[in-house]
């Protein structure tokens, strides 16, 4: 290489050659301000260290050939202007300390003599520790390119670019946080645009412009609550109605820079925030603290100066006393609707006490109604005297609880609750309780405006133990609802019980005598109990014909009343049947027609039940048996007899065999009108029968019923006359070869009664039937379906035979020779 000037060219330093260099520039290629750099094989870079003023002028490159000469074949040329270092840059130092959330410039002068068309470029940066990170570059065309971490603050407007006049160029860093702070430095660069759009740098110079520290907010940020009238004091004391003033103040280093979101609480219970967008919002939830010292009142917040908020609660009340603190939110804006909470603090507690007179008053507990059995009720009157300081309008409640006894089962040390009533008079009632009040077997009322009821309708075992009342004082509040201010309790009052076990006594008498058939019989059952107090009953009236026969049940009567009668009640006479309930603890039995088969003992069985609530199921508690009542009457009416008889008893099969039941009587005859009967004929099988079945029965209102049979024999009844029955068996078969007789039961007018009486039940002597086995008309049949069976296939195997005679004799006839085939003469 060498540099061309208007003179000879100068040697200035080769690849090749080391002696190449003219002894103008053997020093500087000696010391490295010259030197050359192999790029690639076909490329090489000259580079000059410290450019001089005499360095300009055209600079050319030749490549040397192989041959012994230098003389290169390639011969390229540039011109170097070499122009001085005008480059200037002086940053003003920024402030020191900043607080956190405000503004802060960096300005910084970059200029130059513009000698030559040269540009100019500013960078800032920060640096933190050993690291440093570019936050804005302006130039050298009047563009802006931003660091990485800084592109989206720049777009959200917390980093402008001020241009000044002059080279003075201004970045105002906004909303800054603690990471921002850091020392900052400026660069200014001077560049040069050559042809095809490359930009070169020429010079730059890169000064510090100083150290930058951010204030936190929670560093300097305070808040202080005071009564606005004294706001030295930490304590206030009011009147009831009286207007409760607080006051809040803030300070902080960047007051104007933050938002605050301020919060008055009164003991830990928020009662009202002011957001940072200046929206009042009221904690209704916990603004009304309910308790032994009422609700508070209504709160309002306004804002009265920089960093100045006025709590305001107007007719403070007893419930408005308390520790007062505020809490202020600082936040800081870190972008577009971005907010960032900066710090947080809460005052010292400003201590409120309300002066309020409470009232007073003595409460005494009493039963009333003292249970001396289980099941039977209780009341408790609770009584509030020597009322002295209630305010007008002031109410009482009260509050009733309940401790169970050592022993019992449950925690004698747990108290619950079964119910309250407030100042507006509002039943509470607890869980445990709530179904008992709402059914009505507990109750809890004000029956004065000092005394209260606790009552039990039906008192359990888990009831004993001991009753507290807590008497309650309500007064008006500041928003017009009920205050409770003041309770007392009563002293503890025990309710118990001697548990007996319940006893049950029943006793039966007669009303009314039955002497004869047809009568009516009637008697009361009465029953007597203890420890039981109203429990319900269940009635069984039970019978037997004597004392060792089985005992029957006639009717039986539910605790809920319903009737129902027994499995030895004839349905015909359901309607002669009475069972009522005539008393409290009585219940009468009737019947009415009395007959023969009613004679016997009568008692009542008697169950007593109980249960604790209406709407759960009855609980057996004891049952006891009356006394008998005998039913014992002699018939005096007429006597009967019956007997049976038949014209014929042997029959063939499928002929008709008639058997007759006449029933005659002596002593007083009734007329015909006043006597009917009830028949019936039973059948004892002659092979493998020994008990008796019905076959067909007539009841006394003339009403046939026929039993279902295994025979394909019919039967009917006849009624001749009005004693003599008539009973036909049509189509007899073997089957119905047995013996026979009929059973009646008379049914007389009684002349003394005069109610149908039934006579005592009459059998008739047995008669048997013989169903013949007849061989000829059993066998003729039969042998006449053989020979005609016989006769047929006779016949059909003769015609057979002629016919395949013929057949086979027509196959075998002479069949005459051909004269045409010899073949055929000489094969026969």
């Amino acid at each position: 290489m060498s540099r061309e000037v208007s003179a000879p060219k100068i040697k200035i330093i080769s690849t090749f050659e080391t002696s190449f260099s003219h002894p103008s520039f053997s020093k500087r290629v000696a010391s490295a301000d010259i030197t050359v750099v192999r790029l690639r094989d076909n490329e090489v870079e000259l580079r000059i260290a410290e450019v001089k003023a005499q360095d300009a002028g055209f600079f050319s490159c030749r490549t040397p050939s192989t041959d012994s000469d230098i003389s290169g074949n390639y011969d390229a040329q540039v011109q170097l202007i070499v122009i001085p270092n005008t480059l200037k840059v002086n940053p003003q130092a920024p402030p020191p300390v900043v607080p956190e959330g405000s503004d802060f410039t960096l300005s910084c002068s970059v200029t130059r003599d513009l000698t030559h068309p040269t540009y100019l470029s500013v960078t800032w940066s920060v640096k933190k520790g050993a690291t440093s990170e570019e936050i804005l570059t302006f130039g050298p065309q009047g563009e802006v390119v931003t660091g990485a971490n800084y592109a989206q603050r720049f777009a959200d407007g917390g980093i402008r670019l001020v241009p000044g006049k002059n080279g003075l160029f201004k970045l105002v860093i906004s909303r800054v946080t603690t990471s921002d702070g850091g020392t900052y430095e400026c660069n200014g660069t001077e560049w040069t645009h050559e042809k095809g759009g490359k930009w070169i740098k020429i010079v730059e110079s890169t000064k510090e412009m100083g150290t930058v520290t951010v204030t936190p907010t929670g560093q300097s940020l305070s808040v202080k609550a005071s009564p606005s009238s004294s706001p030295s004091s930490s304590s206030l004391l009011l009147s009831p109605g009286e207007t409760l003033t607080l006051l809040c103040s803030v300070a902080s280093d960047n007051l104007p820079d933050v938002a605050l979101e301020v919060t008055w609480l009164a003991d830990g219970h928020k009662l009202i925030t002011m957001e940072r967008s200046g929206v009042v919002v009221s904690n209704v939830s916990t603004a009304a603290v309910s308790g032994a010292q009422g609700s508070r009142g209504e709160a309002s917040l306004e804002r009265t100066g920089p960093g100045e908020y006025r709590l305001s609660v107007r007719r403070v009340s007893s419930g408005d006393g308390g520790a007062y603190v505020c809490h202020v939110q600082a936040f800081v804006e870190t972008g577009e609707r971005k907010w960032h909470m900066a710090a947080e603090k809460t005052s010292s507690a400003v201590t409120v006490k309300v002066s309020e007179i409470k009232p007073s008053f003595t409460v005494t507990l009493e039963a009333t109604l003292s249970p001396q059995m289980t099941a039977e009720p209780t009341e408790l009157s609770c009584r509030v005297t020597n009322v002295t300081q209630l305010p007008t309008g002031g109410r009482l409640g009260v509050t009733w609880k309940h401790t169970a006894l050592p022993g019992s089962g449950a925690d004698p040390q747990a108290s619950h609750s079964i119910g309250s009533l407030d100042g507006n008079g509002n039943l509470l009632p607890e869980s445990m309780y709530a179904d008992r009040l709402k059914s009505g077997l507990l109750s809890l009322s004000r029956v004065q405006p000092d005394t209260f009821t606790l009552r039990f309708l039906r008192t359990q075992d888990v009831d004993m133990g001991q009753y507290f009342c807590t008497v309650s004082a309500w007064s008006v509040g500041s928003q017009g609802d009920m205050v409770k201010t003041v309770e007392y309790q009563s002293s503890p009052l025990t309710v118990r019980w001697d548990t007996k076990r319940p006893s049950l006594n029943v006793v039966a008498k007669r009303i009314r005598e039955a002497s004869a058939g047809g009568a009516t019989f009637e008697m009361s059952c009465a029953v007597t109990t203890q420890n039981l107090g109203e429990p319900g009953y269940s009635v069984l009236i039970q019978s037997q014909e004597n004392l060792q026969s089985p005992v029957r049940t006639i009717m039986t009567l539910s605790p809920d009343n319903v009737l129902q009668h027994g499995g030895a009640t004839d349905p015909t006479r359901r309607d002669n049947l009475v069972l009522s309930k005539s008393g409290p603890s009585e219940f009468r039995f009737r019947l009415a027609g009395v007959q023969l088969s009613d004679r016997g003992y009568y008692w009542c069985d008697i169950t007593a039940w109980t249960k604790q609530q209406p709407r759960q199921t009855w609980t057996k508690a004891n049952s006891s048996e009356s006394n008998k009542i005998r039913i014992d009457f002699q018939e005096n009416g007429p006597t009967f007899s019956i007997t049976i008889q038949s014209d014929t008893t042997s029959v063939y099969p499928w002929e008709t065999a008639k058997m007759e039941c006449s029933l005659s009587l002596s002593g007083t005859s009734p007329k015909t009108d006043d006597l009917s009967y009830e028949v019936k004929w039973f059948f004892t099988r002659l092979r493998g029968g020994q008990t008796p079945t019905e076959v067909a029965s007539i009841d006394r209102f003339g009403v046939v019923r026929k039993v279902e049979r295994n025979s394909s024999s019919d039967i009917s009844i006849e009624r001749r006359d009005a004693n003599t029955y008539l009973l036909n068996i049509f189509g007899t078969q073997d089957t119905d070869s047995g013996e026979y007789h009929c059973v009646a039961t008379p049914w007389y007018l009684s002349a003394s009664t005069g109610a149908w009486t039934e006579a005592k039940e009459t059998t008739s002597g047995r008669i048997f039937l013989t169903v013949k086995f007849a061989v000829w008309d059993s066998l003729k049949l039969p042998l006449l379906y053989g020979a005609s069976a016989s006769l047929g296939v006779g016949l059909f195997s003769l015609i057979l035979g002629l016919v395949c005679a013929q057949c086979c004799c027509r196959n075998t006839a002479h069949t005459p020779r051909s004269r045409n085939k010899l073949m055929d003469l000489e094969m026969d």
